[in-house]
């Protein structure tokens, strides 16, 4: 499999995929590894995963730079993933002991009552390009924690990183038959659909997650899937600082050029307020730097693949034939590499594609709006469910809407951000389960309740 770098187009590695020999023999492997895995105590597998993200930080330099290499995410950006994804383990540290510790609950009179919390066995984690390490955290390191084997496939375009996981871990302590990386495209991950596993965690694509749940759903074995969404963001014409919000909604939207499951990827803008956001967003957007990722200061890199590019550009014209109008960018650039500039769009509506589909890209559509009730109405018009962000000087009528909207995580006065504390989930098409938080160390084990009676 060629590894190719989208900002150059050049091949920068060529590695073996897994025949689905290959993949038999490593499944063999780790399910005989797991059970002594469970076996070990929580604060020995805590240990090693801590020794494991120290020598992610020690070796951060090579990691940003491969993770660039075959992204095209910008090397500034990839340097904070990395750095940032540290606090899944400072969470784990803080928290795995006690929420898989048994828990015991009726602890008087004649039966005796409590619950266990056992690792669901050999998980596959099929994983994501855009934030390989915040993504795969989420997932492989919360399994091992939990005291599972895991099947880890990253996606053929960050093939070169999901490598480096399997080896740093190795490194750190890890048994070789706890944890492997599957290498290659789709064919790889349908023959881990094939496998009898106990689980099955996907961060994708709807249609790919859907695709997944059928595909499994004759194991009734548990299906979690972190999918795409259509984020939307409203502000409110009594928000404390027009400007302010413009530029953390330019960010929510372009940050990674604009390749994150919870970018914003749809503006509403109260009428009374609206020219002057629009002036301050389109500035801000037009100060963002298009070019290589290797230089500190470009904030907007290539996409990782040309397809969602060319995606991208059939949403745009699509807006402009139905009326739209162009406030900046609209085009991809010459020359090599999969960029694109990045786009403002006003006088959108839900007619047009760029409001409904997902993007995925460094576009966004800003549209006006004449009070909070058609601002919810036009939010919720969505299939998608993961971010809502709203922005307001009042909490009371920020937490009016918030409460109506139907997503699994919403926002006030802040957009396009992941917190280990609380759980990361989906509604709709976005998805189902959640990781992070407890809930996220829970979802990687399957309870078991003791009744104790003595004769």
């Amino acid at each position: 499999m060629e590894i190719i770098n989208p900002a150059t187009e050049e091949v920068i590695a060529r590695i073996d995929t897994d025949s689905p020999m290959d993949v038999q023999q490593k499944i063999e492997k780790l399910r005989k590894g797991q059970k002594e895995w469970a076996k070990q105590a929580i604060a020995d597998r805590l240990e090693i995963i801590q020794r494991f993200g120290q020598r992610v930080q020690d070796q951060i330099d090579d990691l940003a730079g491969i993770l660039t290499s075959e992204t095209g995410k910008p090397l500034q950006q990839a340097y904070n993933e990395i750095k940032g994804a540290n606090n899944r383990i400072v969470h784990l540290m803080a928290h795995a002991e006690k929420a898989l510790a048994p828990e015991y609950l009726v602890t008087a009179g004649a039966t005796l009552e409590h619950i266990v919390y056992e690792p669901l066995g050999l998980i596959a984690n099929i994983s994501a390009w855009n934030y390989p390490y915040n993504v795969g955290y989420n997932v492989f390191l919360y399994a091992l924690v939990a005291g599972n084997a895991v099947c880890y496939k990253p996606s053929e375009y960050a093939s070169l990183t999901g490598l480096k996981f399997r080896d740093l871990l190795y490194e750190s302590g890890l048994p070789e038959n706890v944890f492997e990386c599957f290498t290659g495209g789709p064919a790889t991950g349908e023959e881990l659909l094939k496998a009898p596993l106990n689980g099955y965690f996907f961060t994708g694509s709807y249609a790919t997650g859907k695709y997944i749940a059928e595909r499994v759903a004759e194991k009734l074995v548990p299906v979690q899937l972190e999918l795409g969404g259509k984020d939307p963001l409203y502000v409110a014409n009594d928000v404390a600082n027009v400007q302010q919000a413009a530029i953390n909604a330019a960010e929510g939207a372009f940050y990674n050029t604009g390749q994150s499951c919870c970018a914003v990827e749809r503006i509403y803008v109260h009428g009374d307020i609206f020219d002057e956001f629009l002036k301050a967003f389109v500035t801000e957007v037009k100060g963002y730097k298009t070019g290589s990722p290797l230089e500190n200061d470009t904030f907007i890199g290539p996409l990782t693949r040309r397809q969602q590019r060319d995606v991208i550009l059939e949403q745009v014209q699509d807006a402009l034939n139905k009326g739209a109008i162009l406030e900046t960018g609209g085009k991809a650039l010459e020359g090599k590499g999969y960029f694109m500039e990045p786009t403002v769009l006003t006088r959108v509506d839900h007619s047009m594609r760029i409001m409904r589909e997902e993007s995925f890209g460094p576009v966004i559509g800003i549209q006006k709006v004449k009070d909070d009730e058609e601002a919810l109405r036009l939010m919720q018009d969505t299939e998608y469910g993961l971010t809502a962000a709203i922005y307001s000087s009042s909490y009371e009528r920020a937490e009016l809407l918030m409460k109506e909207i139907d997503a699994g995580t919403v926002y006030w006065n802040c957009c396009d951000r992941v917190s280990p504390e609380v759980p990361w989930s989906g509604r709709k098409h976005s998805g189902l389960g959640s990781t992070l938080s407890t809930v996220g160390i829970r979802a990687f084990t399957q309870p078991k309740a003791y009744h104790k009676r003595q004769n």
